[in-house]
């Protein structure tokens, strides 16, 4: 698809759309009674959005014939580690203005906290490896090994955000039928594919 480059760039624009809205609201007095608080969770909010739009990507490729889709699925990956690192620094910044003793006694002693930093954790060295000199280096079997660790954080992600919300449970429920609904794609197809071709095909990202 010759018409990429600027579907790319059209996208990365559209990617950073969140903080020019964060900053617009800041500016403007927009983001309610507790801004901080509103920061927080808009951020871990995007960053959850964009890891299942970069697990979308292969369930629409498979069902749209869209190859052209893979092009993007790292860039979308990125910006998912991109707003995870913005949501975590602005909770260890203003939240806890850096108050590492009582942040780790969050991460010990606050279940949502705990799933939400593992999720962070595992993110890092899939954000390291997203590189072709990376996928060469680690060899192409080892690097898909690694960055199936997207189920996991996905899954921490989505029961981090259901732990959070206290009260209206209305998109946490969203962000979980979409998940389950990714992953059952991927579980039908791996099935199919096997049935088919009579050999044990692993997921695909």
């Amino acid at each position: 698809m010759k018409h990429v480059p600027y579907v790319k760039a059209f996208c990365f624009l559209l990617s950073l759309s969140p903080i020019a809205w964060l900053f617009y609201g800041a500016f403007t007095d927009r983001l309610g009674a507790n801004p901080i608080e509103y920061i927080i969770r808009d951020l871990g909010t995007w960053a959850l959005t964009f890891l299942l739009i970069t697990l979308a990507i292969t369930p629409l490729r498979r069902i749209m014939g869209w190859n052209w889709l893979l092009r993007l699925r790292r860039m979308f990956g990125l910006f998912a580690f991109f707003y995870v690192v913005l949501h975590f620094t602005s909770y260890i910044w203003w939240d806890q203005s850096f108050d590492w003793a009582e942040i780790w006694k969050d991460i010990v002693k606050r279940p949502f906290i705990t799933v939400g930093f593992a999720a962070f954790l595992m993110l890092i060295p899939l954000a390291a490896t997203s590189t072709n000199a990376m996928i060469k280096r680690l060899g192409a079997r080892r690097w898909q090994l690694l960055h199936r660790l997207v189920y996991p954080i996905a899954m921490f992600g989505v029961l981090h955000y259901w732990w959070l919300v206290k009260r209206d449970v209305t998109k946490p429920l969203i962000y979980t039928l979409v998940l389950a609904a990714l992953l059952a794609f991927r579980i039908v197809y791996k099935y199919v594919e096997e049935h088919r071709s009579g050999k044990s095909r692993p997921l695909a990202n």
